[in-house]
């Protein structure tokens, strides 16, 4: 028999040759191997050496005969492999995990201790670094399918070294240097993230968390998404993170890592009470009890790093950026909450009666008055009111229902808002002082999110009057309506920074109809100067994500909502 790669498989094939201990035929007999020995993972080297040294066995070859081909075959295998990655020989079998090696360029090699006892394992490991579209560190790992849940102690040995050294844990769908990837990662300096790279070859992007050096941490995987946990003196663990989604191929690796982020460094992590947990993925589950999380994070338009600020069971919605940048709005149960940027925990606005805000609601620019979207009168349906921004009795603007508040012009006076009129859904202006409403798109289909430019000249918006939806604008007085720019995606929610420059708006798959609740979206940028467009984020998000104004007041920054489902765990 010889071996022969098909779809990735080994398969057993006749073979003409007959076995003898003939040194002419080896050389033939060793090309035939290596043309079928298509590496297509050098992480799968040591495995398919040995595949071979007991092919040679099976056709009962003489000891130098075998051993001519074994080492033949290794040597092609190093020869080929080399310019995949570089992930060392080591004994097979580290405590709970397979094997270990390293990924990516380095230049020293790494290596585990495991301490059965303890269940702990210190990695040293080199590399430049784990970021942007490669990855160089030393990998203790496991291969595993379904969904899985790892957790450890983590800390660093020594002081010093590079602040942004690092220590993970880990899920990964190979050895390649830019596969797609998640893991929890503590920095030498003790930030904390989730990183994340969804598709191989494409660019880190993170989930920092406010908390400092914790001591424990969890990585979560759920079909296709991961949540990062930590862990308090307590015991408790408490949700920090979220992921995009991230297809992974079963199976993938699991497991922990260190990157000393300077290629001429190694450096040492201890991994303590190392636990790990999988579980197939049950079909039916995303129709079983769940628990929603939400997350309000920020965004930097120049890096992309984001930061969650404030994280909670259930659903809220919707932040808006105070105007002196000192605190976020934001809508839950019906009620209008405040935080601080810093984080914390949120005090309830005094809204009178309404009491059923919905996510339409922002401030105005002189940052006295909060306009509110209240369903508390009239069958339940939307009304535009007005509060003092410290809270107080709604004074009521709209007299038709239902009605959504979504811009405010910039010297305060007249409100922008989508109104349901006739079973159609259209743009209106209003006076803040109350008064008439003038109806500004008379299109067929759905008009929404309407927002003025910084210098009032224009109100942008998004329509599905071509067919689906697109982001327009036009002037204040609803003339010159025109299409910014068209695409594939259903776009939403336009949202223009403080300086003019930018535009950000939320991006369904155009098999999505309408802006539902727990999609994969996209939050992008547009520079209006010369209409290019980049990914800002991705989430698992829509309705609730950025349904308002939520720039930082000096352009430099986003805020949005974020969601994570998990699945309830059983008692």
């Amino acid at each position: 028999m010889h071996l022969a790669a098909g779809a990735g498989q080994w398969q057993e094939q006749p073979e003409p040759l007959a076995a003898t201990g003939d040194f002419m035929k080896a050389p033939k007999l060793l090309a035939g191997i290596i043309q079928s020995f298509t590496v297509h993972d050098a992480d799968d080297v040591r495995v398919r050496f040995q595949e071979c040294k007991l092919g040679c066995q099976e056709l009962e070859m003489k000891k130098p005969l075998r051993s001519f081909l074994t080492v033949g075959i290794l040597s092609s295998v190093v020869v080929l492999s080399g310019p995949m990655k570089r992930v060392s020989p080591q004994d097979p079998g580290v405590g709970t995990f397979e094997s270990h090696g390293d990924v990516g360029k380095v230049l020293h090699a790494g290596s585990v201790e495991y301490d059965a006892g303890k269940r702990s394992y210190t990695i040293a490991g080199s590399g430049e670094n784990m970021w942007l579209g490669d990855d160089a560190f030393h990998f203790v790992w496991k291969r595993v399918s379904g969904d899985a849940t790892l957790a450890a102690d983590i800390s660093f040995l020594g002081s010093g070294g590079n602040p942004h050294r690092k220590a993970v844990l880990m899920v990964r769908q190979s050895l390649d240097p830019d596969s797609p990837y998640a893991d929890v990662a503590i920095h030498g300096n003790g930030l904390v993230a989730l990183q994340f790279r969804d598709e191989k070859g494409g660019i880190t992007q993170e989930v920092q968390s406010l908390t400092s050096s914790p001591k424990k941490v969890r990585i979560e995987k759920h079909w296709d998404y991961f949540t990062m946990w930590l862990g308090e003196a307590n015991g408790e663990w408490q949700m920090a993170g979220s992921s995009p989604k991230i297809a992974l191929k079963e199976p993938f690796y699991l497991g922990i890592g260190v990157c000393s982020h300077d290629k001429d460094l190694l450096e040492k992590a201890v991994f303590s009470n190392v636990e790990v947990m999988t579980a197939p993925v049950n079909a039916g589950a995303k129709s079983a009890p769940a628990a929603l999380y939400s997350f309000l994070e920020t965004v930097p338009i120049d890096s992309g790093d984001r930061t969650a600020i404030y994280i909670s069971s259930g659903r809220f919605e919707a932040p808006n950026w105070t105007r002196d940048g000192k605190a976020f709005l934001f809508n839950r149960d019906g009620r209008i909450l405040r935080l601080p940027v810093t984080g914390g925990t949120p005090e309830t606005i005094d809204t009178g009666f309404a009491i059923r805000c919905n996510n339409d609601h922002g401030i105005s620019p002189d940052s006295t008055l909060l306009a509110i979207s209240d369903q508390s009168q009239e069958e339940h349906r939307s009304i535009v009111y007005v509060v003092p921004i410290a809270g107080g009795t709604p004074r009521r603007i709209t007299k038709d229902a239902p009605s959504y508040w979504h811009g405010w012009s910039p010297d305060g006076k007249t409100l922008t808002f989508v109104g349901q009129r006739n079973d159609e859904f259209d743009i209106y202006a209003i006076p803040v002082i109350g008064g008439e409403e003038k109806r500004l798109t008379a299109a067929p289909g759905l008009d929404d999110g309407p927002e003025y430019s910084p210098d009032g000249q224009y109100i942008y918006f998004n329509s599905e009057r071509t067919g689906h939806m697109q982001i327009w604008r036009m002037r204040a007085d609803g003339s010159e309506q025109t299409q910014v720019f068209s695409d594939e995606y259903n776009n939403w929610f336009p949202h223009i920074s403080a300086d003019g420059r930018w535009m950000v708006f939320l991006s369904f798959d155009k098999s999505v109809s309408g802006h539902p609740e727990n999609k994969d979206v996209m939050l992008r940028l547009m520079s209006l100067s010369d209409k290019k467009i980049k990914v800002l984020a991705k989430l698992f998000g829509g309705q609730g994500t950025n349904n308002v104004p939520s720039w930082s007041p000096d352009s430099k920054s986003l805020a949005f909502v974020s969601y994570a489902i998990i699945p309830r765990r059983q008692q």
